[in-house]
């Protein structure tokens, strides 16, 4: 099939899109209105209508190519989801807000096959390596839609608050997971999201807050610690706190609670350990400061004491349970004699005052028996 010849020659060479635009001679709109359209006859087209399906006009073909043409438009700028700056100290305190937010734990007891157990008396969460421990969550009334839980770990001094509670490299070469830096894990939902906040590199994990099912006051979330509180390089033996809150996904705190952690192989062992060393902690502090106190009789106080009522305490009358016939005779024996000596010595008292003679006056001495005057 022969090519058709349009007049026109296009150069091989590999010239740019605007040159062959100039190139082209396209015909005038005026030709191209006295061309029939397939469908309708020659004579409906008259020459002067205006032709309004037309999109390309004299004037264009005759501006020259515009550069503009296929040129997407400008997108509009993505905005960032604005977030609250977070402090860089974070607050451990309680705070159950408007919304009376609380937290409650089942109880396990001390038992040493338990994977997690909580101590009231410390407020501590005793939990094994990588095992989920249900926290319920209670609130007396229902926050706003898409309120979520956060849960982020701090250490508990004031000289380790500032840094970044981290798993060791062991475990976090170990895991293949993207958050295996993280040390809270939460469990049994899709739609939990871990951060890493830009400003002080503290992590977090959230999930979004479901209501309590029919029947039921309380959410339960499943949260997991990922590295022992004795790994080298990570938490290497020192407290750590969980910060648990309820909130905006822009960061808007609703409510505050906070417990110690302890992850180790034994959390029954070590919660009965450490309540029982907190308990005589306690009771030796107490001893110490009634030690510490004055006592009730003091020197003053027993020169004062008078004979009269020494008296009064020895007529005081005990009775003694004894049991055993044998017991019982013995000690009667015992206390019969007591009796005896109580007596003997009241009469050599009473013999000793009749004897005592007042001493004589000046200048005379007191004759002994068998012994005669000088006069004599």
């Amino acid at each position: 099939m022969e090519e058709q010849d349009f007049g026109m020659s296009l150069p091989l060479s590999q010239d740019s899109f605007i040159e062959l635009w100039q190139t082209v001679a396209a015909p005038p709109i005026a030709t191209l209105s006295s061309l029939p359209s397939c469908n309708e006859s020659p004579d409906s087209w008259k020459t002067g209508e205006h032709m309004e399906m037309l999109l390309i006009n004299d004037q264009v073909l005759a501006d020259g190519f515009d550069e503009n043409l296929f040129e997407l438009p400008p997108e509009a700028p993505v905005k960032d989801f604005v977030t609250l700056p977070s402090s860089t100290v974070p607050v451990t305190t309680d705070y159950p807000g408007e919304y009376g937010f609380q937290l409650r734990f089942q109880k396990s007891g001390t038992a040493k096959s338990v994977t997690s157990t909580y101590s009231e008396l410390l407020n501590k969460l005793y939990c094994q390596l990588a095992k989920t421990s249900p926290v319920e969550v209670l609130v007396s009334k229902e926050p706003p839609a898409g309120a979520v839980l956060r849960a982020t770990a701090v250490y508990k001094k004031s000289e380790h608050v500032a840094e970044v509670v981290r798993r060791c490299p062991h475990h976090q070469n170990e895991d293949v997971a993207e958050q295996r830096s993280h040390l809270i894990r939460m469990e049994g939902s899709q739609r939990a999201q871990y951060y890493e906040d830009p400003h002080t590199k503290r992590h977090s994990v959230t999930v979004p807050y479901e209501p309590p099912q029919l029947g039921s006051e309380i959410t339960t979330i499943l949260l997991s610690f990922m590295c022992n509180s004795s790994c080298m390089g990570g938490m290497n033996r020192r407290p750590i706190l969980t910060i648990l809150t309820l909130e905006t996904p822009e960061g808007l705190v609703f409510g505050r609670r906070c417990f110690e952690v302890r992850v180790c192989a034994c959390p029954g062992r070590d919660r009965k350990t450490e309540e029982g060393n907190s308990t005589k902690t306690q009771d030796d502090k107490g001893n110490k400061k009634r030690k510490s106190a004055p006592p009730p009789d003091s020197t003053s106080a027993r020169k004062l004491k008078t004979a009269s009522s020494t008296e009064d305490e020895d007529k005081d009358v005990f009775v003694l349970q004894v049991r055993g016939r044998k017991r019982y005779e013995m000690l009667k024996k015992i206390n019969d004699g007591l009796e005896l000596l109580d007596k003997d010595s009241k009469t050599r008292t009473k013999v000793c005052v009749k004897q005592e003679v007042p001493p004589p006056s000046s200048g005379k001495r007191l004759m002994q028996q068998g012994e005669r005057s000088d006069s004599d």
